[in-house]
């Protein structure tokens, strides 16, 4: 600032340097900036400068313009801490990605397992599927539950002597195709001959005998008497002829016991159902 009036006018002098006015420095002995160098043989004596009338109005306009750029009372204060905390802030920004990692700490133990925890609401429904490939076309039957379905005709006394032909029949009603015929004759049978001879007992159904698979019979062959008491043997025994008859259509069939003489022998003397009771036992029984 340049101050009008003062020695070393159009120099400017800092805010901080103190003036010092040559009266100031004769008092001090002459070590202010403003005292006269001493000579090379003697120290000169200070002169006093004569107090020219303006000389105070320079003075009083310096301490006004002083007085007028000074801060606010704790405006420096509040500038200083502003410039500390914004270089605290650039310390941490330069410092904080170069700190080095310390080693790493022991591993902690497992803590307690935590209660569990409330329901989640249920989700959203996912989308429909791609749509499959066309499937084989599968027929399915449905059967119906089994109903037993048997009969039984008995005779009390048959004593009956034929030796070929038909000894008794039973119609029975059959309720399904893909079933099959159980059939069953229980009585005596008996056959006597001098010589060997051979009776054959078989089933017919409607007249033809099973073939399905195969037929349904018995046989009794006899060698011959004793020739010591010249006799023949006549022994009645209860016997039975049973078994299982398929493909036989559904609806009425005429069921039958027949007597017959075996192949390549020939027939005796054959009796059946002699003394006791003869029956035909029929049962459908599902495949």
């Amino acid at each position: 600032m340049e101050i009008p009036g003062l020695p070393g006018e159009g120099a400017r002098a800092p805010r901080s340097e103190r003036l010092i006015y040559p009266r100031a420095a004769a008092r001090s002995g002459g070590h202010g900036p403003c005292a006269a160098a001493p000579g090379p043989s003697t120290a000169a004596p200070a002169r006093t400068m004569p107090r020219a009338p303006g000389a105070a109005a320079p003075v009083l306009l310096l301490l006004a313009l002083l007085l007028a750029a000074a801060p606010p009372p704790g405006g420096s204060e509040s500038a200083k801490g502003k410039q500390k905390a914004l270089r605290q802030r650039e310390v941490v920004d330069v410092y904080n990605g170069v700190c080095l990692q310390g080693p790493s700490g022991v591993p902690g133990r497992d803590g307690n397992p935590g209660a569990n925890g409330i329901p989640g609401t249920p989700g959203i429904p996912g989308r429909d599927g791609m749509k499959g490939e066309k499937g084989e076309c599968m027929r399915e039957s449905i059967e119906e539950s089994w109903t037993p379905n048997f009969k039984q005709c008995s005779w009390s006394a048959l004593n009956y002597g034929i030796d070929l032909g038909k000894i008794a029949e039973c119609t029975f009603t059959k309720m399904r195709s893909n079933s099959a015929l159980r059939v069953l004759f229980s009585g005596s049978l008996r056959l006597k001959c001098k010589s060997a001879c051979c009776q054959r007992w078989y089933f017919t159904f409607n007249g033809a005998e099973c073939a399905g698979p195969l037929p349904i019979e018995a046989i009794i062959y006899l060698d011959q008497g004793s020739p010591e008491l010249n006799s023949t043997i006549n022994i009645h025994r209860t016997s039975s002829v049973e078994g299982l008859c398929e493909g036989i259509n559904a609806g009425l069939v005429d069921i039958a016991i027949w007597v017959g003489t075996c192949s390549d022998y020939p027939r005796g003397d054959a009796s059946t159902g002699w003394n006791s009771v003869s029956r035909i036992i029929i049962e459908e029984l599902p495949k």
